[in-house]
């Protein structure tokens, strides 16, 4: 990363996006109807705090035997919630998966450290009350909680062994300029502490960084990075770019069961 990038420009997606509202209003519109239909358990606590919730989708049929999918929601940490993504679960659903996904504490009122630590008792209570693995993916922010997940196994019931953050970030430092800062409140060194490039690596494992072709060259970079170093650490990784995709479309797939990330989704929960 360069110092002439302007680094605002770069991050700042709902700028970027001008049409942003729409696509969150369509989300939450998709996830409401999506819980209409289909089998799922709702609001289910996994901690004492107001947002410790977790909904759980089915698959159709019933099949209940792999690895579990959890989806962990964006927003920059600091906004949105379970009840806009619902509709993502169906594409795996159609696979035979079930899919969690949690609502967390949010900045400013939690610090980046306690959402980490937030997820972690998420993803421990699904492993818990299914007894099965996990496939960690989420968007954006989440994207960053995903890779946390793999990357931290000490905190957790038992390894995440694959991983598919969608526009994440891992390298947190290039944030603290911005104004996503504000409620983050991060240092240049707790956003260094924080950022999965600067953790050793996870011992083994599976991760698919997947971005849209369209995002900012930062949010390109930062996936490709993630990619590259890991996999030098015996990782096996892949990278792959949505074509046409900008930060609030690269997840429209995961309700088809036969788009790419979903097929990649299947292929690594066989690694779980």
């Amino acid at each position: 990363m360069t110092s002439h990038i302007d680094l605002e420009t770069e991050y700042n997606n709902r700028a970027r996006v001008p049409d942003h509202p729409t696509h969150i209003a369509g989300w939450q519109k998709d996830a409401a109807a999506y819980r209409q239909s289909t089998k799922c358990e709702l609001d289910l606590a996994y901690g004492d705090g107001e947002r410790h919730h977790v909904d759980f989708f089915h698959p159709a049929d019933g099949r209940n035997d792999g690895p579990v999918i959890l989806f962990i929601h964006g927003g920059y940490w600091q906004s949105l919630d379970k009840s806009y993504f619902s509709h993502l679960a169906r594409g795996a659903n159609e696979r035979g998966f079930s899919v969690a996904i949690p609502s967390y504490d949010l900045a400013p009122a939690a610090s980046l450290s306690q959402i980490i630590a937030c997820i972690e008792s998420a993803a421990n209570f699904v492993m818990r009350r299914t007894g099965r693995s996990l496939v960690a993916t989420g968007h954006s922010a989440g994207g960053h909680l995903s890779a946390c997940l793999m990357a931290r196994p000490a905190t957790l019931t038992r390894p995440v062994n694959a991983a598919i953050p969608i526009s994440g970030l891992f390298e947190l430092a290039p944030l603290v300029p911005t104004s996503i800062n504000k409620a983050l409140g991060l240092s240049v060194e707790e956003a260094r502490r924080l950022s999965p490039l600067e953790w050793t690596p996870p011992a083994g494992g599976h991760l698919a960084a997947i971005v849209g072709g369209a995002e900012s060259s930062e949010f390109l970079r930062q996936s490709r990075l993630i990619a590259d170093r890991w996999s030098h650490e015996g990782i096996a990784t892949h990278y792959y770019e949505v074509p046409g995709a900008h930060h609030f479309d690269v997840i429209a797939g995961l309700t088809d069961a036969s788009d790419p990330i979903v097929r990649i989704l299947s292929q690594l929960a066989a690694y779980a």
